[in-house]
């Protein structure tokens, strides 16, 4: 039963360590059992920095969510992201033997495979292979070509590499903290399984995951994904601006940011004053609600100007009817879809991680900015889905194989019978 397997998604960000289990329900809604969350001190703008401090919020997180689930967690789906992610488009091709068979998946699977054995630069290793659309012979514009006749199959991939180092230190990570990965998925496509439609994908949507180290980028047309990049910047470049032109701490600000932060200046008031208790017997501060929103504003234009940018380095500025999606910690920012919306110039919404939950007893898992952990618990049941069918299939054809040798082997016997009786019957006419 699917409503008997549960999947862990732990998402190793640059502020927090979140680890979610999720369970499907009878309607196949996501039902959340157990949360758990740490700060994340060992992560700098998605790369781990400090494998101590990593594993130990990782421990604390899966601890608090174990605690929560009253489950033992041992295997986890895991996220990776940073500025050392890139995206390839890569065309590879194979040649069948056989003309009049029909094309089989063992043959899609052989192309992928195949592209996974490209050469990438050093110190890099690819992390994903997504099939962008197939050709079969003179045939273009085949998005499954499982059944089709033909000799050369040949394929565009969306192929997307990683540093191996990030790789290696989040596998140490993992395996300290006494567990194992079962999927290594980029954060921007896990977001994208919990707040996009799939309308959205088809129609062509620019998913921004603000985070707090860097900003993710994922680009859909017509359901396949087409270009993923990953900005440097998030929600803490905001909050170190907030601390150096508010003369603050690190903790102050974020809470400024958080509570009274607007994305445009002309929204805050000009009367409104936040006082800030002062240091060692020192006199409170005195902040302008209006000049933090100055602040946040000259930051947030740069963010969202790159992230236009390098939609429009990706070609499918124009063709993007669905606009753009905001999700991550960063969204929840006040004013910031009109802001995003003047900018580009695109319609813009909130993603939250809604539409695949069902009842959960953690409402707190509803906020954008836990979109990639739900993306990962999701991410999580599509291989387990995928693993059941191969092993289904691979039953089948067992069970076929059995049947054609045993079907065989009875045409074989019955064979040799005729034969013994005609040579009995030829020994008695001579």
């Amino acid at each position: 039963m699917q409503n008997d397997k549960i999947v862990v998604g732990l998402d190793i960000g640059t502020t927090k360590v979140c680890a979610l289990v999720g369970r499907k329900n009878e309607y196949g809604k996501l039902e959340i059992l157990g949360m758990g969350k740490a700060i994340s001190e060992g992560v700098v703008r998605g790369i781990v920095s400090n494998i101590d401090k990593t594993v130990e919020a990782i421990r604390k997180a899966v601890q608090q969510a174990e605690d929560q689930a009253s489950i033992n967690i041992k295997v986890v789906n895991v996220g990776i992201a940073g500025q050392h992610i890139k995206s390839l488009q890569h065309n590879g091709s194979i040649t069948r033997q056989m003309t009049d068979d029909e094309i089989t998946v063992d043959d899609v699977n052989r192309l992928t495979n195949d592209m996974y054995r490209l050469v990438t630069p050093p110190g890099s290793e690819i992390i994903h292979v997504m099939p962008q659309e197939y050709k079969v012979d003179y045939e273009e514009g085949i998005i499954d070509p499982v059944g089709m006749s033909g000799v050369r199959l040949e394929g565009n991939f969306h192929i997307i590499t990683a540093q191996s180092n990030a790789i290696s230190n989040i596998n140490k990570c993992i395996a300290r903290a006494g567990l194992e990965i079962d999927n290594l998925i980029l954060e921007p496509l896990a977001s994208s399984m919990s707040v996009l439609s799939d309308e959205e994908k088809e129609a062509g949507v620019a998913l921004v995951d603000i985070g707090g180290g860097t900003t993710d980028l994922a680009i859909f047309k017509d359901n396949i994904i087409r270009h993923t990049a990953v900005l440097p910047f998030g929600g803490n470049i905001i909050t170190s601006d907030i601390k150096q032109g508010c003369m603050v701490m690190q903790n102050q600000a974020e809470q400024l940011k958080v509570k009274f932060g607007k994305a445009i200046a002309d929204e805050a008031s000009e009367n409104e004053i936040v006082s800030i208790p002062g240091l060692r017997d020192r006199t409170p501060k005195e902040i302008s609600l209006k000049n933090l929103a100055y602040i946040i504003e000259a930051r947030m234009e740069e963010i969202v100007e790159l992230i236009y940018s390098e939609i429009v380095r990706s070609g499918y500025s124009n063709s993007l009817a669905a606009g753009i999606v905001i999700t991550g910690g960063g969204a929840q920012l006040q004013n910031l879809v009109h802001l995003v919306e003047y900018i580009t110039g695109m319609d813009t919404r909130i993603g939250y991680p809604n539409e695949h939950l069902g009842k959960s007893k953690i409402d707190a898992v509803k906020s954008p900015m836990h979109a990639t952990g739900v993306g990962l618990v999701l991410a999580g049941y599509q291989s387990l889905d995928q693993r059941e069918e191969k092993h289904v299939e691979v039953q089948q054809q067992e069970v076929y194989n059995k049947v054609v040798t045993k079907t065989a082997s009875k045409e074989g016997s019955s064979k040799r019978l005729i034969d013994r009786l005609k040579g009995l019957l030829s020994d008695d006419i001579d």
